[in-house]
């Protein structure tokens, strides 16, 4: 029996597709009410460790050294791309444990939110991997990615920007507003990378 399209993703894929959706669901206001700073925070730091690992896996097959001079245009992009992109992974990790450590020693008052580095980061990577995807054919994969999901991944870095922006602490007048700013643009950055995911060229078929 053929395996189903969708469970032959490739591994980066599946990866961040569980990330997306801890990051969405740590992000839902009635999961915080319900779980607690803590779970809620841990959600969010383990799904910061699958884009780790997905970013890792992507960032290896797109070579393990800086491209040289002659590397054409899109592959040289690409690998900027994933190597930006493994990069606010790490800061994503870095940001999460130090909430989830905020909210275990009680000084912790609200959920995740993504920071400006990580942000930064995503950003840059979604614009690289865009431009990269305009060259398409003269990749080293050509198919590993549409364009599609590659303008997704950048509206979700946008996504995740707006959050940041939102997340930042300003007076009580404004805090409720860029507080559901901050929310809205942490799901709907969320829900983007995982579509994104989801419409990545299928793995190799296993052998039934």
């Amino acid at each position: 029996m053929a395996t189903p399209k969708f469970l032959r993703l490739r591994r980066e894929a599946w990866g961040f597709i569980v990330g997306s959706a801890l990051f969405i669901v740590g992000a839902v206001p009635g999961f915080v009410a319900w779980a607690g700073p803590v779970l809620d925070n841990l959600t969010f730091f383990i799904g910061s460790l699958f884009f780790t690992v997905a970013a890792f896996i992507q960032l290896n097959l797109s070579g393990r050294r800086p491209p040289r001079t002659t590397t054409n245009r899109p592959d040289r992009f690409d690998w900027w791309a994933a190597a930006i992109q493994f990069a606010g992974t790490l800061f994503f990790n870095l940001s999460t444990a130090t909430a989830l450590a905020a909210s275990i020693g009680g000084t912790g008052r609200t959920g995740w939110r993504p920071d400006a580095y990580g942000s930064v980061c995503f950003l840059l990577a979604g614009l690289l991997a865009v431009a990269a995807t305009t060259g398409r054919d003269a990749l080293w994969d050509p198919k590993a990615r549409t364009w599609r999901s590659t303008w997704l991944n950048l509206l979700g870095s946008v996504a995740f920007g707006v959050a940041a922006v939102g997340a930042y602490p300003i007076s009580e007048s404004g805090q409720q507003f860029l507080a559901s700013w901050a929310t809205v643009g942490t799901i709907a950055g969320g829900a983007c990378f995982l579509v994104a995911a989801a419409l990545t060229r299928p793995g190799t078929p296993r052998l039934s």
